[in-house]
């Protein structure tokens, strides 16, 4: 599947999103900051991407981290997993978060975070008097046991 990106000025020279190996569920998305970002512990940041994508009909992109900032560093996408929805035109930010003990840098081309494209089933509510009975029943958390 093709998708179609533009790309903003200050995003000029850095690869657009790309599969890490042929397996891998998401594409790397990079930060297209003009000058290094630091995230403090605890504080948080809007990092550009510099890419406005067009995802097809019917389908989201799903922002998601990339397991080795949160391992190294505890940096993670603080709305995770983010929403792009098929209309929307606008650049493409990450939300970073730094969970960690120490001051993180995101440097110009750094992989950020990853793209996963998903299909979506259109749906409509109806409210109705009772539910169908399952085993789980109302149980909510913890409540299908520890092991």
């Amino acid at each position: 599947m093709q998708i179609r990106v533009k790309r903003l000025p200050h995003a000029s020279g850095l690869p657009l999103p790309k599969a890490a190996t042929g397996g891998a569920a998401g594409s790397d998305l990079r930060a297209a900051v003009e000058e290094p970002v630091v995230l403090e512990p605890g504080r948080f940041a809007a990092i550009p991407t510099g890419l406005c994508f067009e995802l097809p009909a019917g389908t989201e992109g799903q922002v998601r981290p990339r397991s080795g900032l949160a391992r190294r560093h505890g940096v993670t996408v603080l709305n995770s997993p983010g929403t792009v929805d098929c209309d929307f035109r606008g650049e493409i930010q990450i939300l970073l978060i730094n969970h960690g003990p120490e001051p993180v840098t995101i440097e110009r081309g750094d992989r950020i975070a990853q793209l996963v494209l998903a299909r979506l089933v259109d749906c409509e509510f109806e409210e109705v008097d009772a539910l169908s009975d399952t085993e789980r029943g109302a149980g909510g958390w913890g409540s299908s046991g520890l092991q």
